[in-house]
């Protein structure tokens, strides 16, 4: 009965058999690997996972642990079941019913239970031994007797006969009894070895186990994240879509509209054609010489101005303008796969002549850390009073700016600068000015000026440009690697930023936060108040709308800096000296 009860306690409850490599979930039950694996493989259809048992459900394909005292006792417990299977040995002269034989005689090749064995002859030839049924093996194949010894040389149990007179005579003996405990010795020193073996198979097997669910884990949350990625693309595409398909249907209906008016006006031109030339007809069928003669002038009969109002609306203004088109997309690609350039497009209207090396740098200039906050900046507790008083208020004790140039040792050689050293414009053509440690990787460049003491402003034109940052640099900034080079992602600058989709941040630190309020104007304005420690930002729009303000206690002397990606901005005002 116990043992019926032990066998149902190591039956698996999906196969009904035995536990095969019994594994545990985290409620506790056991299950054989691939019972329990199929089952979850059919779960993973619906994305829900639960314990057959009890039913209790896991966030994801819980993990399968295996349970190496509960793999033991199914083994122990199925050899046992087994040897008890193949010793069943009955009593020989039991002839009515098979009754459990207790020993075997070698004399009499015979197996006896309790009772015969009461009565079995006890003199020394018939010796007993444990039930068996190979009662021959036990004597000598030669000589009919018993085995008593064991040939150490040849490795074989022998007979006296065989030790004294036969082959194996004057060989080194050992009774069977001594002979086995030391075989037994040596096998257990092997059973240690293999046990220690085990133990280190079942390490790996349980390390590689861990390690496959660590890969599952990893793989399910990468495909979360590409879902998501792909996701958020195809959104972004059907919203550029929109974009490009909006431009082209704003272009028709102007093209549409100049070229109705055209049509019309000519239509008119037309009509009057008509009648000069009905009026003509019937003056060339009068006959009266006096009657020609005093008619007023038919007026001028060639448009040369209507032919080139005509040429030039064909030529200018009566086509789509494929290359904004082609620029709205191109960018907003450039944006999307934040990045990822889209090489394909080799025809492209904003780089034309780039190579696919840097346009894959730019991209990846363009994308930023890949981990931003979003959270809505709010305005500083330590801002000036109000957006537009303020800015009136303290432009009055601020002085402007008028003298502020850009170093040309600073400049990347992806930058132009302009002769009077007031703009700086993204080019395709390298400037291979020597390399020095002054000197950005990148697109990006400092004022020559610092500033370490009072109050100062100047403004920065945006107009050429669909990708900038600007704002304020230590002259420590570092000049290689991006992006912790670049204004904003590090603790030596504070930026300002648009992207090409019209978004525009505020960065400080690797925070690369969004304006809750859009950017208006083509002007903003750059403020300093080096005691105070604030530097702030404003739309030069009308009001003058005030962007944020960041405070801070500066330990080093203030650069402008300004970084473009495409196209050029301008720090105004100033004269060259």
């Amino acid at each position: 009965m116990a043992s019926a009860d032990l066998r149902d306690e190591l039956e698996c409850s999906i196969c009904l058999d035995f536990y095969k490599d019994p594994v545990t979930l985290k409620c506790g039950h056991n299950f054989c690997r691939n019972c329990i694996g199929g089952m979850l493989d059919i779960q993973n259809r619906s994305g829900s996972y639960s314990c057959p048992e009890c039913k209790q459900r896991f966030k994801g394909r819980p993990a399968l642990q295996r349970n190496l005292k509960l793999c033991n006792i199914v083994e122990n417990f199925v050899s046992s079941q087994s040897l008890q299977k193949e010793t069943r040995i009955f009593c020989t002269y039991c002839i009515h019913a098979p009754v459990p034989a207790v020993k075997s005689c070698l004399h009499c090749e015979a197996s006896l239970c309790g009772n015969h064995l009461t009565v079995h002859s006890k003199s020394p030839e018939h010796v007993l031994c444990d039930p068996t049924t190979s009662l021959e093996n036990r004597k000598c194949s030669v000589h009919k007797e018993l085995l008593k010894y064991y040939c150490t040389e040849d490795a074989a149990c022998i007979c006296v006969s065989c030790s004294l007179a036969g082959e194996h005579r004057g060989h080194q003996v050992e009774t069977l009894e001594v002979a086995s405990e030391m075989k037994k010795k040596t096998l257990r020193n092997g059973l240690q070895t293999l046990m220690t073996k085990k133990r280190e198979t079942e390490k790996r097997v349980q390390s590689l186990q861990e390690h496959t669910g660590k890969v599952q884990g990893k793989a399910a949350g990468e495909t979360e994240r590409v879902t998501a990625l792909f996701r958020d693309l195809r959104r972004q595409l059907e919203d550029l879509e929109k974009r490009v398909l909006s431009e082209m249907s704003r272009q028709v209906k102007r093209v549409s509209h100049t070229l109705s008016e055209e049509i019309q006006k000519l239509e008119i031109k037309k009509d009057e054609l008509s009648k000069k030339m009905g009026h003509i007809e019937e003056m060339c069928n009068k006959s009266d010489p006096m009657t020609i003669l005093q008619e007023s002038d038919i007026g001028d009969l060639c448009y040369t101005e209507d032919e080139e109002r005509h040429d030039k609306l064909l030529h200018d203004g009566g086509d789509l303008d494929v290359a904004e088109i082609k620029k709205i997309l191109h960018t907003g690609l450039s944006y999307i796969m934040s990045g990822v350039l889209v090489h394909e497009c080799q025809d492209t209207h904003v780089y034309p002549h780039c190579s696919a090396k840097k346009r894959a740098r730019i991209a990846d200039e363009v994308a930023g850390p890949s981990t931003q906050p979003t959270a809505t900046v709010q305005p500083s507790h330590r801002q000036v009073e109000g957006p537009e008083i303020g800015v009136k208020q303290q432009t009055s004790r601020m002085s402007g700016v008028t003298g502020i140039f850009l170093d040309v040792s600073t400049a990347g050689n992806d930058l132009h600068l302009s002769e009077d050293k007031k703009t700086a414009s993204w080019s395709d053509d390298r400037q291979y000015r020597p390399e020095t440690t002054e000197r950005f990787q990148y697109s990006q460049v400092l004022s020559k000026q610092s500033f370490s003491s009072g109050r100062h402003y100047w403004e920065v034109d945006v107009t050429g440009s669909e990708c900038w940052r600007v704002g304020m640099c230590y002259p420590s900034i570092d000049r290689r690697g991006w992006p912790q080079s670049g204004i904003g992602y590090n603790k030596k600058s504070w930026g300002l930023e648009r992207l090409w989709n019209n978004q525009h941040f505020v960065i400080h630190d690797e925070k690369r936060v969004p304006l809750s309020s859009k950017v208006s104007s083509n002007r903003v304005r750059i403020d300093l108040d080096y005691e105070a420690g604030r530097i702030s930002f404003y739309d030069l729009c009308d009001p003058i709308q005030h962007l944020h303000t960041f405070t801070a206690t500066f330990t080093e002397p203030l650069h402008a800096g300004l970084y473009v990606l495409g196209g050029g901005i301008k720090i105004s005002g100033g004269n060259q000296k």
